[in-house]
């Protein structure tokens, strides 16, 4: 509380607060109105960045175990591939080539120009078998696809649980037009929260 000697004040007249203070009340005003502004500003800002740069998005089924399971929520991220390439390991959302009503998330395994096959579940890119250690042993399978060269702007991707993924060995490659974003993150359940990878 600020006082002032009854000497330098008129009778009846409020007392003028000191250089560089504000009365009380219009404090808490201005603190409340900063505020107020901020958590517009906050809100404005969230409202953009999920309408044009990400997506929330909840997945369908049990292709993707072990890292996203059946209901889980995750926001995909609309706008990465407009500045960076879509690259091996990525997993990404698209359109069911055979249906573009659907959307299906699977991984990315082999890029344009690649020369990709599959020998009993392993997977060979440009005559390297690739790492899958997000692939489990029990998620395996000893399926086979005849080599070829992934044609321009295609994509040939597959499931994480192999054993019961309906993946490009089945509808063929993924046209770059019909690839719409990258998993980026889990936000449900709590259990599942993370960055895809």
């Amino acid at each position: 509380m600020h006082t002032v000697p009854e000497s330098s004040t008129p009778d009846n007249a409020d007392p003028e607060p000191e250089a560089g203070q504000e009365p009380a009340a219009a404090s808490q005003e201005s603190g409340v109105a900063l505020w107020l502004r901020d958590l517009l500003i906050s809100a404005a800002a969230s409202i953009l960045i999920i309408t044009f740069l990400y997506q929330p998005v909840r997945v369908e089924g049990t292709s993707m175990l072990p890292r996203l399971e059946d209901s889980d929520r995750l926001f995909i991220n609309k706008f990465v591939y407009r500045f960076t390439a879509i690259e091996r390991g990525d997993v990404v959302v698209f359109h069911y080539p055979r249906d573009p009503e659907k959307s299906y998330i699977k991984r990315v395994i082999a890029l344009p120009g690649d020369r990709l096959r599959i020998d009993q579940g392993e997977v060979w890119v440009n005559g390297t078998k690739i790492d899958e250690s997000y692939v489990p042993e029990e998620y395996r399978d000893l399926r086979s696809y005849p080599e070829t060269v992934i044609p321009e702007h295609s994509f040939f991707m597959l499931g994480d649980h192999r054993s019961i993924s309906s993946d490009s060995r089945e509808f063929g490659m993924v046209d770059r037009s019909l690839i719409y974003g990258k998993a980026s993150f889990v936000y449900w359940p709590a259990r599942d929260a993370g960055m895809v990878h």
